[in-house]
Protein backbone atom coordinates (compact mmCIF):
# COMPACT_ATOMS: atom_id res chain seq x y z
CA UNK A 1 0.00 0.00 0.00
CA UNK A 2 1.16 3.56 -0.68
CA UNK A 3 2.58 5.35 2.35
CA UNK A 4 4.05 8.75 3.15
CA UNK A 5 2.74 10.53 0.05
CA UNK A 6 0.69 13.66 -0.56
CA UNK A 7 -2.28 12.60 -2.68
CA UNK A 8 -5.11 14.47 -4.37
CA UNK A 9 -8.39 12.63 -5.03
CA UNK A 10 -11.01 14.46 -7.11
CA UNK A 11 -14.69 13.63 -6.91
CA UNK A 12 -13.81 12.40 -3.44
CA UNK A 13 -17.35 11.83 -2.19
CA UNK A 14 -18.15 9.40 -5.02
CA UNK A 15 -18.97 5.74 -4.46
CA UNK A 16 -15.57 4.67 -5.80
CA UNK A 17 -13.42 7.66 -4.89
CA UNK A 18 -14.37 7.86 -1.20
CA UNK A 19 -13.36 4.34 -0.10
CA UNK A 20 -10.10 4.67 -2.05
CA UNK A 21 -9.33 8.04 -0.45
CA UNK A 22 -10.31 6.79 3.00
CA UNK A 23 -7.96 3.82 2.69
CA UNK A 24 -5.11 6.02 1.49
CA UNK A 25 -5.67 8.52 4.31
CA UNK A 26 -4.55 5.94 6.88
CA UNK A 27 -0.89 6.33 5.83
CA UNK A 28 -0.76 9.41 3.60
CA UNK A 29 -1.73 13.07 3.49
CA UNK A 30 -4.86 12.98 1.35
CA UNK A 31 -6.74 15.95 -0.04
CA UNK A 32 -10.22 15.48 -1.45
CA UNK A 33 -11.47 17.90 -4.10
CA UNK A 34 -15.14 18.32 -4.99
CA UNK A 35 -17.76 21.06 -5.14
CA UNK A 36 -19.06 20.14 -1.65
CA UNK A 37 -22.48 21.72 -2.03
CA UNK A 38 -23.75 19.46 0.77
CA UNK A 39 -22.23 20.21 4.23
CA UNK A 40 -22.89 16.62 5.35
CA UNK A 41 -20.76 15.30 2.51
CA UNK A 42 -17.89 17.58 3.48
CA UNK A 43 -18.18 16.48 7.10
CA UNK A 44 -18.03 12.82 6.03
CA UNK A 45 -14.81 13.49 4.10
CA UNK A 46 -13.26 15.43 6.98
CA UNK A 47 -14.21 12.71 9.46
CA UNK A 48 -12.32 10.18 7.30
CA UNK A 49 -9.08 12.07 7.82
CA UNK A 50 -9.17 13.64 4.37
CA UNK A 51 -8.58 17.36 3.84
CA UNK A 52 -11.70 18.54 2.01
CA UNK A 53 -11.16 21.33 -0.51
CA UNK A 54 -14.03 22.87 -2.47
CA UNK A 55 -13.18 23.32 -6.13
CA UNK A 56 -14.90 23.40 -9.49
CA UNK A 57 -12.59 21.25 -11.60
CA UNK A 58 -13.92 22.74 -14.84
CA UNK A 59 -13.44 26.30 -13.65
CA UNK A 60 -9.68 26.03 -13.35
CA UNK A 61 -9.60 28.28 -10.28
CA UNK A 62 -7.57 26.25 -7.81
CA UNK A 63 -6.93 28.93 -5.21
CA UNK A 64 -5.74 27.29 -2.01
CA UNK A 65 -5.21 23.90 -3.63
CA UNK A 66 -1.55 22.85 -3.38
CA UNK A 67 0.38 21.99 -6.51
CA UNK A 68 2.92 19.72 -4.84
CA UNK A 69 0.93 16.49 -4.75
CA UNK A 70 3.02 13.40 -5.41
CA UNK A 71 0.06 11.40 -6.75
CA UNK A 72 -3.25 12.41 -8.32
CA UNK A 73 -6.37 10.26 -8.59
CA UNK A 74 -8.73 12.07 -10.93
CA UNK A 75 -12.16 10.52 -10.46
CA UNK A 76 -14.38 13.62 -10.74
CA UNK A 77 -16.89 13.18 -13.53
CA UNK A 78 -20.00 14.85 -14.91
CA UNK A 79 -22.68 12.96 -16.81
CA UNK A 80 -25.90 14.27 -18.27
CA UNK A 81 -28.56 14.05 -20.94
CA UNK A 82 -28.67 15.32 -24.48
CA UNK A 83 -28.86 18.94 -23.30
CA UNK A 84 -25.62 18.73 -21.30
CA UNK A 85 -22.85 18.14 -23.84
CA UNK A 86 -21.31 21.58 -23.34
CA UNK A 87 -21.01 21.14 -19.58
CA UNK A 88 -19.84 17.56 -20.04
CA UNK A 89 -16.93 18.49 -22.30
CA UNK A 90 -16.03 21.49 -20.15
CA UNK A 91 -15.88 19.36 -17.00
CA UNK A 92 -14.58 16.03 -18.26
CA UNK A 93 -12.20 17.15 -21.01
CA UNK A 94 -11.14 20.72 -20.23
CA UNK A 95 -11.31 20.09 -16.49
CA UNK A 96 -8.97 17.12 -16.79
CA UNK A 97 -6.45 19.23 -18.69
CA UNK A 98 -6.59 22.09 -16.22
CA UNK A 99 -6.20 19.75 -13.25
CA UNK A 100 -3.25 17.84 -14.70
CA UNK A 101 -1.62 21.13 -15.65
CA UNK A 102 -1.96 22.28 -12.04
CA UNK A 103 -0.49 18.99 -10.77
CA UNK A 104 2.04 18.47 -13.56
CA UNK A 105 4.94 17.93 -11.14
CA UNK A 106 3.37 14.82 -9.58
CA UNK A 107 5.10 11.46 -9.72
CA UNK A 108 2.05 10.01 -11.47
CA UNK A 109 -1.65 10.51 -12.10
CA UNK A 110 -4.46 8.00 -12.50
CA UNK A 111 -7.34 9.24 -14.66
CA UNK A 112 -10.56 7.26 -14.41
CA UNK A 113 -12.21 6.38 -17.69
CA UNK A 114 -14.96 3.84 -18.32
CA UNK A 115 -15.80 0.68 -20.20
CA UNK A 116 -18.57 2.73 -21.84
CA UNK A 117 -15.87 4.01 -24.18
CA UNK A 118 -15.75 0.80 -26.27
CA UNK A 119 -17.49 0.38 -29.62
CA UNK A 120 -20.22 -2.25 -29.17
CA UNK A 121 -20.00 -5.67 -30.83
CA UNK A 122 -22.72 -8.22 -31.58
CA UNK A 123 -21.20 -10.78 -29.20
CA UNK A 124 -22.37 -10.10 -25.62
CA UNK A 125 -19.49 -12.14 -24.18
CA UNK A 126 -16.76 -10.39 -26.18
CA UNK A 127 -13.94 -9.24 -23.83
CA UNK A 128 -12.85 -5.79 -24.95
CA UNK A 129 -9.09 -5.17 -25.13
CA UNK A 130 -7.47 -1.81 -24.63
CA UNK A 131 -6.41 -1.60 -28.29
CA UNK A 132 -9.93 -2.05 -29.67
CA UNK A 133 -12.09 0.68 -31.31
CA UNK A 134 -13.78 3.25 -29.08
CA UNK A 135 -16.85 5.43 -29.54
CA UNK A 136 -20.30 4.71 -30.92
CA UNK A 137 -22.03 3.44 -27.81
CA UNK A 138 -25.28 5.20 -26.92
CA UNK A 139 -26.43 5.26 -23.33
CA UNK A 140 -29.80 7.02 -22.91
CA UNK A 141 -29.37 7.19 -19.11
CA UNK A 142 -26.14 9.17 -19.60
CA UNK A 143 -26.08 10.47 -23.14
CA UNK A 144 -22.82 12.38 -22.72
CA UNK A 145 -20.84 9.49 -21.22
CA UNK A 146 -19.27 7.80 -24.27
CA UNK A 147 -18.13 10.96 -26.04
CA UNK A 148 -17.04 12.59 -22.78
CA UNK A 149 -14.77 9.69 -21.89
CA UNK A 150 -13.19 9.68 -25.36
CA UNK A 151 -12.52 13.40 -24.94
CA UNK A 152 -11.19 12.98 -21.41
CA UNK A 153 -8.80 10.23 -22.45
CA UNK A 154 -7.55 12.35 -25.34
CA UNK A 155 -6.78 15.27 -23.05
CA UNK A 156 -5.10 13.00 -20.50
CA UNK A 157 -2.91 11.53 -23.23
CA UNK A 158 -1.93 15.03 -24.33
CA UNK A 159 -1.07 16.07 -20.78
CA UNK A 160 1.14 13.03 -20.27
CA UNK A 161 3.24 14.04 -23.26
CA UNK A 162 3.05 17.84 -22.91
CA UNK A 163 3.94 17.92 -19.20
CA UNK A 164 6.07 14.76 -19.12
CA UNK A 165 3.62 13.54 -16.50
CA UNK A 166 3.31 9.75 -16.10
CA UNK A 167 -0.38 8.86 -16.51
CA UNK A 168 -2.45 5.72 -16.17
CA UNK A 169 -5.88 5.81 -17.82
CA UNK A 170 -8.04 3.18 -16.11
CA UNK A 171 -11.20 2.08 -17.92
CA UNK A 172 -13.53 1.11 -15.09
CA UNK A 173 -15.95 -1.77 -15.35
CA UNK A 174 -18.69 -2.60 -12.82
CA UNK A 175 -17.77 -2.10 -9.15
CA UNK A 176 -19.26 -4.12 -6.31
CA UNK A 177 -19.08 -4.06 -2.54
CA UNK A 178 -21.40 -3.06 0.32
CA UNK A 179 -22.08 0.49 -0.92
CA UNK A 180 -25.74 0.81 -2.03
CA UNK A 181 -24.72 3.01 -4.99
CA UNK A 182 -23.04 0.18 -6.92
CA UNK A 183 -25.15 -1.50 -9.62
CA UNK A 184 -24.91 -5.02 -8.11
CA UNK A 185 -25.94 -3.52 -4.76
CA UNK A 186 -28.95 -1.75 -6.27
CA UNK A 187 -29.97 -5.03 -7.87
CA UNK A 188 -29.57 -6.85 -4.55
CA UNK A 189 -31.78 -4.33 -2.76
CA UNK A 190 -34.40 -4.69 -5.48
CA UNK A 191 -34.34 -8.48 -5.11
CA UNK A 192 -34.67 -8.18 -1.31
CA UNK A 193 -37.72 -5.92 -1.74
CA UNK A 194 -39.29 -8.28 -4.24
CA UNK A 195 -38.91 -5.78 -7.09
CA UNK A 196 -38.02 -6.75 -10.63
CA UNK A 197 -34.44 -6.27 -11.82
CA UNK A 198 -34.32 -4.77 -15.30
CA UNK A 199 -31.43 -5.76 -17.57
CA UNK A 200 -30.56 -4.92 -21.17
CA UNK A 201 -30.11 -8.44 -22.52
CA UNK A 202 -30.16 -12.19 -21.95
CA UNK A 203 -27.48 -12.64 -20.85
CA UNK A 204 -26.03 -9.31 -19.69
CA UNK A 205 -22.42 -10.07 -18.68
CA UNK A 206 -20.04 -7.81 -16.74
CA UNK A 207 -16.48 -8.04 -15.40
CA UNK A 208 -17.18 -6.85 -11.83
CA UNK A 209 -14.36 -5.78 -9.54
CA UNK A 210 -14.56 -5.49 -5.75
CA UNK A 211 -13.74 -2.12 -4.24
CA UNK A 212 -11.20 -3.85 -1.96
CA UNK A 213 -9.33 -5.18 -5.00
CA UNK A 214 -9.33 -1.68 -6.45
CA UNK A 215 -7.75 -0.39 -3.25
CA UNK A 216 -5.06 -3.06 -3.38
CA UNK A 217 -4.36 -2.35 -7.06
CA UNK A 218 -3.86 1.40 -6.73
CA UNK A 219 -0.14 1.22 -6.03
CA UNK A 220 0.82 -0.97 -9.03
CA UNK A 221 -1.47 0.97 -11.36
CA UNK A 222 0.21 4.22 -10.36
CA UNK A 223 3.60 2.57 -10.69
CA UNK A 224 2.64 1.60 -14.25
CA UNK A 225 1.91 5.22 -15.22
CA UNK A 226 3.97 6.34 -18.18
CA UNK A 227 4.57 8.88 -20.92
CA UNK A 228 2.82 8.24 -23.31
CA UNK A 229 -0.03 7.24 -21.04
CA UNK A 230 -0.70 3.65 -20.00
CA UNK A 231 -4.27 2.54 -20.83
CA UNK A 232 -5.70 -0.41 -18.92
CA UNK A 233 -9.05 -2.04 -18.21
CA UNK A 234 -9.85 -1.76 -14.50
CA UNK A 235 -12.06 -4.81 -14.32
CA UNK A 236 -12.30 -8.02 -12.37
CA UNK A 237 -11.10 -11.46 -13.41
CA UNK A 238 -14.55 -13.11 -13.43
CA UNK A 239 -17.34 -12.66 -15.97
CA UNK A 240 -20.71 -12.58 -14.22
CA UNK A 241 -24.12 -11.81 -15.67
CA UNK A 242 -26.63 -9.50 -14.07
CA UNK A 243 -28.97 -12.47 -13.95
CA UNK A 244 -26.40 -14.54 -12.04
CA UNK A 245 -25.70 -11.96 -9.36
CA UNK A 246 -29.42 -11.34 -8.91
CA UNK A 247 -29.86 -15.04 -8.21
CA UNK A 248 -26.99 -14.92 -5.72
CA UNK A 249 -28.59 -11.96 -3.98
CA UNK A 250 -31.84 -13.88 -3.71
CA UNK A 251 -30.12 -16.75 -1.90
CA UNK A 252 -28.85 -14.26 0.70
CA UNK A 253 -32.10 -12.32 1.00
CA UNK A 254 -34.29 -15.43 1.06
CA UNK A 255 -36.37 -14.18 -1.84
CA UNK A 256 -36.82 -14.99 -5.52
CA UNK A 257 -35.01 -13.05 -8.21
CA UNK A 258 -37.30 -11.63 -10.87
CA UNK A 259 -35.27 -10.40 -13.84
CA UNK A 260 -36.75 -8.91 -17.00
CA UNK A 261 -35.02 -7.92 -20.21
CA UNK A 262 -35.65 -4.48 -21.65
CA UNK A 263 -33.50 -3.83 -24.68
CA UNK A 264 -32.27 -0.28 -25.21
CA UNK A 265 -31.53 0.72 -28.82
CA UNK A 266 -27.87 1.67 -29.16
CA UNK A 267 -26.93 0.39 -25.72
CA UNK A 268 -25.15 -2.98 -25.79
CA UNK A 269 -25.93 -5.81 -23.37
CA UNK A 270 -22.18 -6.46 -23.07
CA UNK A 271 -19.85 -5.05 -20.45
CA UNK A 272 -16.94 -7.48 -20.46
CA UNK A 273 -13.34 -6.34 -20.24
CA UNK A 274 -10.20 -8.32 -21.01
CA UNK A 275 -8.24 -8.32 -17.71
CA UNK A 276 -4.97 -9.60 -19.22
CA UNK A 277 -3.11 -6.30 -19.23
CA UNK A 278 -4.31 -5.36 -15.77
CA UNK A 279 -3.30 -8.76 -14.44
CA UNK A 280 0.22 -8.21 -15.82
CA UNK A 281 0.39 -5.01 -13.76
CA UNK A 282 -1.46 -5.91 -10.55
CA UNK A 283 -1.58 -9.68 -10.48
CA UNK A 284 -4.92 -11.47 -10.04
CA UNK A 285 -7.82 -10.14 -8.01
CA UNK A 286 -8.02 -11.60 -4.53
CA UNK A 287 -11.80 -11.49 -4.21
CA UNK A 288 -13.76 -14.47 -5.48
CA UNK A 289 -16.96 -12.96 -6.84
CA UNK A 290 -19.47 -15.45 -5.45
CA UNK A 291 -18.03 -15.32 -1.93
CA UNK A 292 -17.34 -11.58 -1.85
CA UNK A 293 -20.71 -10.67 -3.34
CA UNK A 294 -22.60 -12.75 -0.79
CA UNK A 295 -20.64 -11.00 1.97
CA UNK A 296 -21.39 -7.60 0.41
CA UNK A 297 -25.10 -8.33 0.13
CA UNK A 298 -25.23 -9.56 3.72
CA UNK A 299 -23.57 -6.34 4.94
CA UNK A 300 -25.77 -4.23 2.69
CA UNK A 301 -29.01 -5.78 3.90
CA UNK A 302 -27.90 -5.44 7.53
CA UNK A 303 -27.18 -1.73 6.98
CA UNK A 304 -30.69 -1.01 5.69
CA UNK A 305 -32.57 -3.27 8.10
Amino acid sequence: MITGEKILVTGVHGAVAFPLARALAADNEVWGAARFTDPATRAKVDDAGITAHAVDVAGGDYVGLPDDFTYVLHLAYFRGGTDAFEESFRTNAEGTGLLLQHCRNAKAALVMSSHVIYTPTDDPSHPHREDEPVGGMRAPWAATAPSAKVAEESVARFCARAFDLPVTIARLNTVYGPDPRYMPSMNALAVARGDTVVTRGEPCPHSPIHIDDMTRQLEPLLAAASTPATVVNWCGDDVVTQQEWSELAATVAGTTAEVTVREVPGAPCQNVGDPTKRQSITGPCRSDFATAYRESVTALLASVA
